[in-house]
């Protein structure tokens, strides 16, 4: 079973040092291992999940207000809301590599729980909650400024990767059978629905990958089928 990297890790990747690791280690820690173990004084990340989920709101809102002054309420509605969602915030978790230092439960670890984008995305909220607490809001927002802010386009919007545009543009450029995704599973209750998807090239599987949703699912198999194309080029 995998084996989480120790967060002293995470803190030279960053450049940051907690005061209290116990923050720290509280932003990594799901609910499933809490429940397995006995943690002490540690608890589970989801209050913290609560408190960084304002502030990147705010962070976010002042950022928008300041480099956009003559855009109106509505649109920057819509540009924050673009920014502070699940998809744009897995991907800077996964950017940041965090689903290496999660603690999860057994059945978490074997369901793929590390690479799932509403756990990263919730770790994301839960280390922006944590550096907050541990050292302010201009910590927090220089944090944002560097990971967040930074991969931002012109427009405001996050740069997001369309690999399924990406798999097929390769595809074609080989002369390779046309792509199909199938849905293979669905999970959880309707307001926590989880997918599988399945990508293949005539009878061969390229990738596999899931998401909240069916087109958040397909894009996963797709990241993974280049990801496995790319490698076997290399």
């Amino acid at each position: 079973m995998f084996q989480p990297q120790p967060l002293d890790m995470l803190q030279e990747k960053l450049g940051i040092v907690f005061r209290d690791l116990n923050l720290l280690k509280q932003a990594f820690t799901h609910s499933s291992y809490s429940n397995e173990h006995r943690m002490g004084p540690i608890q589970n990340n989801e209050r913290l999940e609560f408190l960084g989920d304002a502030v990147l709101e705010l962070a976010v809102s002042e950022y928008l207000y300041t480099v956009y002054p003559k855009k109106p309420e509505g649109e920057l509605t819509k540009l924050r809301a673009s920014i502070v969602c699940e998809p744009s915030l897995f991907r800077f978790a996964e950017d940041l590599e965090f689903g290496r230092f999660v603690l999860l439960g057994k059945g978490e670890e074997l369901t793929g729980g590390r690479t799932r984008p509403a756990l990263l995305a919730d770790v994301f909220e839960a280390f922006i909650g944590a550096l907050y607490l541990d050292q302010g809001f201009e910590a927090s927002r220089l944090f944002l400024q560097k990971h967040l802010f930074a991969k931002l386009s012109g427009s405001g919007k996050p740069q997001v990767n369309d690999y399924k545009t990406q798999l097929q543009e390769y595809t074609q450029h080989r002369g390779m059978p046309q792509l199909e995704y199938k849905i293979v599973s669905e999970k959880g209750p309707a307001h926590d629905r989880e997918f599988e998807a399945e990508v293949y090239v005539g009878q061969t599987k390229l990738g596999s990958g899931i998401g909240r949703s069916k087109k958040e699912a397909e894009q996963q198999a797709a990241a993974a089928a280049l990801q496995m194309l790319n490698a076997e080029k290399g």
